[in-house]
């Protein structure tokens, strides 16, 4: 019994096919898509009769993967996803090279945070970071760093 690894990261999103052609500009590619209506689906997402329509991003050099959940059929409201309000969350994509990747996305008009910034403590003290927002609002932040979070050298 215990926790042997991680499997995935869910972002609910408003338009599925937007959410999709975001993912693929960052780079992630759609490695399954389906739809599923079925009664248990509902009584485990807590949205009785809900419909979901989902889409697995892979993510290049990472087994993890990113899950897009449009809820239908229920009602939904849209929520201030600002990354200081309690339950919103974020997630980090690692990049090679975070300046050119920031000037190809916004040519390609990308919503971003700030430009890219230098941290100058912690594991990641020298890289390059940056945070920008998905069609939803959602804050992912791309991180350019030659250590993990704990300090590692990445390899």
């Amino acid at each position: 019994m215990g926790i042997i690894g991680f499997s995935h990261t869910g972002v609910q999103v408003g338009d599925i096919g937007r959410s999709i052609a975001f993912y693929e500009t960052l780079g992630l590619e759609v490695g399954a898509r389906w739809t599923n209506g079925e009664p248990y689906i509902g009584v485990e997402v807590g949205y009785p009769g809900v419909t979901l329509a989902i889409a697995v991003m892979t993510v290049p050099g990472s087994p993890v993967v990113l899950e897009l959940l449009e809820y239908q059929g229920v009602e939904r409201q849209a929520i201030d996803p600002g990354t200081a309000n309690p339950a919103t969350g974020h997630f980090c994509l690692a990049v090679e090279d975070l300046d050119g990747m920031y000037e190809q996305l916004l040519a390609a008009g990308v919503d971003f945070i700030s430009p890219p910034q230098t941290p100058t403590i912690g594991p990641n003290q020298g890289g390059r970071v940056i945070y920008l927002r998905d069609p939803d609002g959602f804050r992912v932040e791309l991180l350019q760093s030659p250590r993990s979070m704990v300090g590692e050298p990445q390899g």
